[in-house]
């Protein structure tokens, strides 16, 4: 793919986002240009009628090219790949590039860092949310069949926090994956190679996350070399520009409070 073919590249993401992190990451590091639209989720805004029409999902991210439109993070890192040629070149594994990044896109990102949430913010936002689909429904009802799909999935996922057995799954898929990573980085400076790969933009926004929810004293402390590969990765231009910014509690609330409170005012108003 030539460089002139992605000049009209455009990333709808929201920067709290784990799988948006990834897909920025990558595009970061391969110096592409893009253009971003920030489409926050918090406020139902991927449940607009025109983004919902394109992604009957609601979810981030989205990447356009021209005539292409691709959805879900997975796809977006391969293709991203693939343009000028792949990372890491033949400084890295290539076929450990893919099953590295399938098997972090098999972990359930969303249900860890939701079940690490109160059960009173998330039942704050869901009420919305469930409001905001119905009445989207009675306006749009060419789209009533895939909103009534969205309340489903909305339904399956409250219904999947409740159950310890399902938590008890994500952790150990996430352990298992902390522990391969662990074994990898004892032949290799990175995780499919001795160069950055779409295998590392894939990885480091879940070790991000796991020190922004103060998981790392038991989750990274005792593995040293996973713990020394991210102090690198945290050094990297493409983590300062995507992830750093929101790498606390304290600085996401910069964007948390006033969706909340967007939220609240039209809660109030009945504004859905």
């Amino acid at each position: 793919m030539s460089a002139e073919s992605t000049s009209n590249m455009e990333l709808f993401q929201y920067p709290l986002s784990l799988n948006c992190q990834k897909v920025r990451i990558a595009l970061e590091e391969k110096n592409l240009d893009y253009v971003l639209h920030e489409i926050n989720p918090l406020k139902a805004k991927n449940l607009d009628p025109d983004f919902f029409r394109e992604n009957s999902s609601g979810a981030l991210p989205v990447l356009k090219n021209g005539n292409v439109v691709i959805c879900e993070s997975l796809p977006i890192l391969q293709y991203i790949n693939g343009i000028n040629g792949p990372m890491g070149d033949d400084k890295v594994h290539h076929e450990k590039v893919d099953e590295w990044v399938k098997k972090v896109d098999e972990w359930d990102a969303k249900t860890f860092t939701l079940s690490h949430v109160s059960e009173g913010t998330i039942r704050f936002f869901s009420r919305f949310k469930r409001r905001v689909v119905i009445a989207r429904m009675a306006k749009n009802p060419d789209l009533a069949n895939k909103y009534h799909n969205k309340l489903n999935s909305m339904h399956a996922m409250e219904e999947k926090l409740k159950s310890s057995e399902a938590l008890s799954v994500n952790e150990k898929q996430l352990i298992d994956l902390l522990d391969e990573a662990e074994d990898q980085l004892g032949t290799t400076e990175f995780m499919a190679g001795f160069e950055f790969s779409i295998a590392d933009a894939a990885f480091v926004p879940v070790l991000a996350r796991i020190q922004l929810l103060k998981l790392a004293p038991e989750l990274l402390k005792p593995r040293p070399r996973l713990l020394d590969y991210f102090v690198r990765m945290k050094k990297r231009p493409s983590y300062k520009e995507v992830v750093q910014g929101y790498s606390s509690q304290l600085k996401q609330m910069r964007v948390l409070v006033p969706s909340m409170c967007n939220v609240a005012v039209r809660k109030l108003f009945s504004k859905y």
